[in-house]
């Protein structure tokens, strides 16, 4: 089986200056210079906690913590 390196010989690599530096132009910009990189998100805008979820949620905490408190008035006497 042979093993091939992945890898490209410096030496014969296209748009490398002797030492191993890239010039100017042969790689794309960073991202952070790129105006507006990704596509702007209309289809699913954030809304936060609808009415009804959040008070069942908390409705439901109460009476948990309501149960505990009994249970722990209870185990006391």
């Amino acid at each position: 089986m042979s093993h091939t390196n992945p890898d490209p010989d410096p030496e014969h690599t296209t748009g490398l200056e002797p030492g191993g530096g890239v010039p100017p132009g042969e790689t794309p910009p960073a991202e952070s210079s790129l105006p507006e990189a990704g596509p702007r998100e209309t289809h699913n805008p954030t809304k936060g906690w609808a009415k009804a979820p959040l008070t069942l949620i908390l409705g439901l905490a109460i009476l948990i913590a309501a149960f505990f408190l009994v249970y722990a008035i209870i185990l006391i006497r």
